[in-house]
């Protein structure tokens, strides 16, 4: 059993965090001042749980309340540089960033009413309050985010200050930008940190208890009692709880390191290569972002860009998430029939029975779908009642149970990993804002359509580039954010499904995760498992091969998202999915039963891309191209076992 359990040290981990996860490089804070950070965050987490239960004020206070916070917690969190780790040090100039910058949004949460009658009339005051609030807002991004979504910010905001706005003078376009980034709902305090202070907030705080219940401990446990007795065991362990985990975590970095630091060693004992280890878990926890119910808190983002129900989204997104891992499973299963490699020991597995008497962490998780769902209450009072739901239920066990020190621990858990969330959704404001009021949407929307003409095929590839360079480095629902505000319009405008048009981006947005040069999920992978961080980003690419075909497939035919459809409809397409799915892993592996010839891997990824188009003929021809390339290994894999018999006789 101990070698099931080996695991990387927790400073490896920590060192790990530090590198590739920005959200982790935080001051060190010990002591009284420690004290004092921990109430701030901790009353952070307890004033967002109190305005999803009871408040009734005005938006905009809130709004500004929830981002002034953000501010005050971004700056006394993270330093301006990495790598500061002295123990209670704050410089100068941050204590006056942290009074500026919170300063400002609290200006606006006190003068809220007058401002919102004013009408478009702003003092010099006003507009000087609001360049400090943006400045202070892309600076904390910075710091926990990373640069590029700084990047990204930055461009939009020369955009429209040098050449986006129509005002002839600069100062004019200054005004005029400020205002509306500041003091109106088209910019920070648009949908974005509406949603994340709504719902996602609410959701990471109830994520931070889930995880003191000992939740994420029961997934590994329950993915090694499902997978781990087959060929290549681990590696099934690592897709089935990184699912599981990812879902809750909404970090595929963060739980890459997490969960890989478990899996990734058990799956080198088990054979693997490093570089395939540390993919397998890299591209499992990139999925954890497209799992129902939580999706990495882009779901709420969703639902209400779209304007349809949360339930749909999660509903919709449940074939989608299945073809995807399926497809990580199928290249998983080939490279363990490939290797040799055999299943664990039962007597090393978790029992059944044991983890039948942890059931009941799943409640929360359970109820809360269900309450959604049934529309018993809103989402955001859902959450809030599970996270008192998560304390009781940890009570039936004394190794999990969430003692007082573990609630103020979550709840500081939660305020810290809303910095991240609040700024970079304040930032996808800020570029939304910007998209809008300079028509540069329209602009890109023209560009690709135009370069596309009416093939749908090349807006989707041209989209799906877009959105892979705009998602590199971004966090999941800042990602979805930025993607619905400047990808999503092209393919709507090219006739595709509205919600359609939405996953596509989404999906593409979070594939950077894993997808070279900026593949920082990838990368974390690789510094668990000791591999080269390239080769571990391609192999990692190759094994997310569905997230590459199944958008494509909802493109064309959006009944795989249940749009407009019947239930043989759906099975089909979904079968025709997964066929298609199993010839490109074939051929990306190289291996069915026995080695695969070139030109046969050439005719299984053909048959794998035929499916995607929803004809009748393709599907048919794609399915025999397909067959008849199993039945060619097939007869391989006789002929080589006769010839090893042969020559043992």
């Amino acid at each position: 059993m101990s070698d099931m359990n080996q695991t990387v040290s927790s400073a490896e981990v920590d060192a790990v965090m530090k590198k590739y996860d920005r959200e982790s490089n935080t001051r060190i804070w010990t002591g009284r001042p420690g004290l004092v950070i921990k109430c701030v965050m901790v009353g952070f987490s307890l004033f967002c749980i109190y305005v999803t239960l009871f408040a009734t004020f005005l938006e905009e206070i809130r709004l500004t309340s929830f981002m002034a916070l953000i501010i005050m917690m971004g700056f006394l969190v993270y330093p301006a540089k990495r790598g500061e780790q002295r123990e209670n040090h704050m410089p100068w100039y941050d204590l006056i960033f942290t009074i500026l910058g919170t300063g400002s949004y609290l200006y606006f949460t006190f003068n809220a009413k007058s401002i919102v009658l004013q009408g478009t009339h702003f003092t010099v005051l006003q507009i000087l309050v609001g360049i400090v609030a943006v400045a202070a807002l892309i600076e904390v991004t910075r710091r926990c985010v990373g640069i590029p979504i700084l990047l990204v910010a930055g461009f939009f905001i020369l955009y429209a200050a040098f050449y986006g706005l129509t005002n002839p003078d600069f100062f004019g376009r200054v005004r005029y930008l400020i205002r509306n980034l500041f003091y109106t709902k088209e910019g920070i305090f648009a949908t974005p940190v509406n949603v994340a202070s709504k719902y996602i907030v609410i959701f990471i705080i109830f994520g931070a208890f889930l995880e003191r219940t000992g939740i994420s401990g029961f997934f590994i446990d329950l993915a090694n009692s499902i997978a781990g007795r087959f060929s290549g065991g681990p590696a099934k362990v690592a897709v089935i709880s990184s699912a599981l985990c990812g879902m809750v975590s909404g970090s595929s970095v963060g739980n890459t390191v997490t969960t890989g630091s478990v899996t990734i060693p058990m799956m080198k004992k088990t054979g693997y290569r490093p570089e395939f280890a540390g993919a397998v878990e890299a591209a499992s926890s990139t999925g954890g972002q497209i799992m129902p119910p939580i999706m990495g808190a882009a779901a709420f983002l969703m639902a209400d860009f779209v304007g349809v129900p949360y339930s749909d989204i999660i509903s919709r997104a449940i074939i989608p998430a299945f073809l995807y891992f399926a497809g990580i499973f199928i290249t998983v299963h080939l490279e363990a029939k490939r290797l040799g490699l055999k299943g664990e020991e039962p007597e090393n597995l978790p029992r059944v029975k044991e983890l039948f008497k942890k059931i009941y962490l799943l409640l929360p998780l359970v109820m809360l779908v269900y309450w959604v769902s049934a529309n018993v209450m809103t989402m955001q009072k859902a959450a809030a009642i599970c996270i008192l739901l998560s304390i009781l239920v940890s009570l039936f066990h004394k190794d999990n149970r969430i003692t007082p020190g573990k609630i103020v621990d979550a709840l500081m858990a939660g305020g810290q990993s809303s910095i991240t969330v609040g700024a970079a959704c304040g930032v996808a404001g800020i570029i939304s804002g910007i998209i809008t009021m300079t028509g540069l949407a329209n602009e890109l929307v023209n560009g690709i359509v135009g370069l596309a003409g009416n093939r749908l095929i090349i807006a989707l590839l041209l989209t799906m580039l877009v959105c892979i360079v705009l998602g590199m480095g971004v966090p999941t629902t800042a990602n979805y954010a930025i993607m619905a505000a400047t990808t999503a319009p092209i393919l709507i405008r090219m006739g595709v499904p509205t919600l359609a048009a939405h996953f596509f981006v989404f999906y593409f947005g979070i594939v950077a995760d894993i997808t070279p040069p900026v593949a920082l999920a990838a990368y974390a992978g690789s510094a668990i498992a000791r591999s080269n961080p390239m080769k571990t980003a391609f192999n990692a690419s190759r094994l997310a091969i569905a997230i590459f075909i199944v958008p494509y497939v909802f493109c064309y035919n959006p009944a795989l998202l249940l749009i407009n459809t019947t239930v043989p409809t759906i099975i089909q397409i979904t079968v025709t999915s997964l066929i298609g799915i199993f010839g490109v892993a074939s051929a990306f592996e190289g291996y069915l039963l026995a080695r695969i010839h070139p030109v046969v891997r050439v005719l299984f990824a053909l048959g794998g891309l035929m499916l995607i188009d929803p004809r009748a003929l393709t599907d048919i021809i794609g399915i025999v191209v397909i067959a008849v390339c199993v039945l060619i290994q097939y007869l391989a894999s006789r002929s080589s076992k006769g010839g090893a018999a042969m020559a043992g006789a």
